[in-house]
């Protein structure tokens, strides 16, 4: 109430002096004059651009960031390397490569951790970092989904695990901009000091579960003050398939990729090596495969799935071999008993080094259909001999497959025949992994345009069931580099992100910067949602696949009004860029992704009791967001209270003095005039 009462009489005392004397400020280019309120305002309290860190919540507490109250935090700003002896709460401002020995500090001294009111972070100085490595997660990612007992296994030797715990107060990444923002200020902190002011960080970061008091899933979703963590995956067929038709009983060969990532900021996870490049290498091959006939008259059947909410739990993977298990709309024209191999693109896009781009075929189990997939790995280098490809099997002293979605498929069936492509062997060759830093200079596009060239190749080996290298069809597989790289960038880079031409061409983004968080679920879930509360990546690669999989193209396509295609079998495509869609004929479906655990009824969330014969739901942490209405931060001066007493003081005093004065004049001017 005092802050806010300074700051009205400060807006309301400076609007005065600006009535009299015009003023004109040039602010970054935004504000040239002041004319107003909010012109005053934009001047004063100076906007951060960034990325917030948040309060994610599972079934046995939190983790992530929130203010400690219900009010804004604001606290001077203090860069760490001058922390000595705090006094009060500061902002601490801590650059990239600070960052993982801050936390840790945090989270073992108590006492310093008081003195903390919030953090600002600079993400100056990256290059540096991500030669050293930061990876926030787990030495052994989700290990509690591990299909093999040796848990503690570490894949990713580069963790420190500082994004697995709860930190009560506020925690923003700066931008570039936000960097500079906040950069104007320190070189003023010496002179403040005889000036009485202090620069200070105000943080707009209230939680909803804070606000409760919900510090658990279930508490917040029983009071609504959080939603699951989740969101849409895709599959899609290549060729479609007959739903209707008695004969569709080809073995299925599933290739699997994620969409989602993870980092200690919520829109900072784009996940570049980590899965994103594996994504991008699956959509180069299926671009490529589309161009290739005849596929309805191969021995089996391609079938691509684009799981989200990967990262917290295997969401998108077993809430589909759910689906599976109850032969649900969503999953129409698949089951379980058809999927003969599994072949999962992870993170490929560093695997070139010395001119050769290398990658590590790491598989479940040994068995005829396993070997058969490695078999094709194989002919599909051969075939590339020009391409300095090499695929190598993994190590067999590693204590099985990698952290993938082929652990969901493994713990829910050990006899899964399955191979996960990777570009590292015994740990992870990505030590920014579900890092902020781990965005697009931190892979190569020809390591991924390899594996998909690869990937391609070995999909229609595996569909045609023939070794025949010297296939002339094999030979016409090529994937376009130009449209790998393209789609990179719009994935992974915020210029031009998702505005560009590609992405706009089948649907009409939300946002420009990709975050490729998975974000939470909203609504009922559905195998046919509504589009608004699906994220811009699944309505992209909806469109894409359902393009690029269909039957009609071109000129024998019709068009479609309000999205709705009349025919059997038929998909609307691009309805969201063009006023009218195209109907294409295409097996394309959205598919729920949520933790099995949870029930949707009566425009709520519950928590379903644990079920001894869902082993993965037994472990399921049940992520949840915490709900908010804004998050902002201000960077400003204020005057200190020492000062401001004094100058209160210092007012009355003169007010009282020069009243004095006035009686005096008075009683002075009257004995004048009467004596006139």
């Amino acid at each position: 109430m005092e802050m806010g009462l300074i700051r009205l009489v400060a807006i309301a005392f400076t609007l005065v002096l600006v009535s009299i004397l015009p003023l004109h400020v040039s602010l970054a280019g935004e504000i040239t004059s002041i004319e107003s309120v909010p012109d005053l305002q934009k001047l004063m309290y100076v906007a951060v651009d960034g990325y917030p860190c948040v309060r994610l919540l599972n079934l046995s507490g939190e983790i992530g960031c929130a203010n400690p109250g219900l009010k804004k935090v604001v606290a001077p700003i203090i860069l760490l390397k001058d922390v000595k002896d705090l006094e009060q709460p500061h902002t601490i401002l801590v650059t990239a490569d600070e960052m993982e020995d801050f936390f840790s500090r945090v989270s073992n001294d108590l006492s310093f951790a008081s003195k903390v009111g919030g953090v600002l972070v600079d993400s100056g100085s990256s290059f540096q970092q991500k030669l050293k490595g930061f990876s926030p997660d787990k030495k052994f990612p989700q290990a509690q989904f591990s299909p093999y007992a040796n848990v503690e296994y570490k894949w990713n030797p580069a963790a420190s695990s500082i994004m697995w715990k709860a930190y009560n107060f506020p925690v923003y990444l700066l931008s570039e901009s936000g960097v500079s923002t906040v950069r104007e200020f320190l070189p003023k902190k010496k002179m403040n000091h005889k000036t009485y002011t202090s620069d200070v960080a105000e943080f707009n970061m209230v939680m909803e579960t804070t606000k409760a008091g919900t510090h658990n899933s279930e508490a917040c979703l029983q009071e609504g003050t959080c939603l699951p963590l989740g969101g849409y995956s895709v599959w899609s067929s290549l060729p479609p398939i007959n739903v209707s038709s008695s004969n569709n009983h080809k073995p299925i060969v599933l290739t699997v990729a994620s969409m989602d990532s993870a980092s200690f900021f919520r829109d900072k996870s784009f996940g570049a090596d980590s899965p994103i490049s594996g994504l991008v290498a699956l959509l180069g091959a299926v671009d490529a495969l589309s161009r290739v006939d005849g596929f309805s008259n191969l021995k089996k059947q391609l079938v691509f799935l684009v799981l989200t909410g990967e990262t917290w739990g295997y969401l998108g993977s077993r809430r589909f071999l759910h689906e599976l298990d109850l032969h649900s709309d969503a999953v129409a024209g698949l089951s379980n008993t058809q999927i003969e191999t599994v072949l999962e693109i992870g993170s490929v896009g560093k695997g070139l080094s010395g001119g050769m781009n290398t990658f590590f075929a790491h598989k479940t189990r040994d068995s005829s259909v396993t070997n058969m997939t490695l078999d094709a790995l194989k002919i599909a280098q051969d075939s590339l001999a020009s391409k300095n490809v090499k695929i190598l099997p993994a190590d067999i002293t590693n204590p099985g497959i990698p952290p993938s979605s082929l652990m969901a498929f493994m713990r829910k069936n050990p006899q899964t025949s399955a191979v996960v492509l990777e570009d590292f062997d015994s740990k992870f060759v990505n030590k920014c992994y579900h890092s902020h830093l781990d965005d697009l200079s931190n892979i190569n596009s020809s390591s991924v345009v390899a594996a998909a060239s690869i990937v391609a190749r070995t999909l229609y080996i595996l569909a045609s069931d023939s070794k025949d290298t010297s296939s002339s069809a094999l030979g016409s597989i090529h994937v376009n580099a130009s449209f790998v790289e393209e789609l990179l960038t719009c994935l992974l880079a915020c210029e031009p992100g998702l505005s560009c031409d590609l992405v706009k061409d089948y649907i009409s983004p939300t946002n420009t910067c990709p975050g490729n968080y998975a974000g939470v679920i909203l609504g009922e879930p559905s195998s046919k949602p509504y589009l608004g509360y699906v994220g811009d990546v699944s309505r992209f690669l909806w469109n894409f696949l359902a393009d690029r999989t269909s039957v009609q193209k071109g000129n024998t396509a019709s068009v479609c009004s309000k999205g709705v295609c009349s025919k059997p079998g038929e998909v609307c495509i691009k309805a969201e860029s063009n006023k009218e869609g195209t109907c294409v004929v295409s097996t394309t479906r959205y598919v729920p992704a949520y933790s099995t655990r949870l029930k949707y009824a009566n425009e709520a969330w519950t928590i379903l009791p644990e079920n001894s014969s869902d082993s993965m739901g037994m472990v399921d942490p049940v992520w949840t967001e915490s709900n908010w209405n804004t998050i902002k931060v201000h960077v400003y001066t204020v005057q200190h209270s020492v000062y401001d007493n004094a100058v209160l003081v210092g007012g009355i005093a003169v007010t009282t003095v020069a009243y004095i004065g006035i009686l005096v004049a008075k009683s002075f001017i009257t004995k004048a005039l009467k004596q006139d």
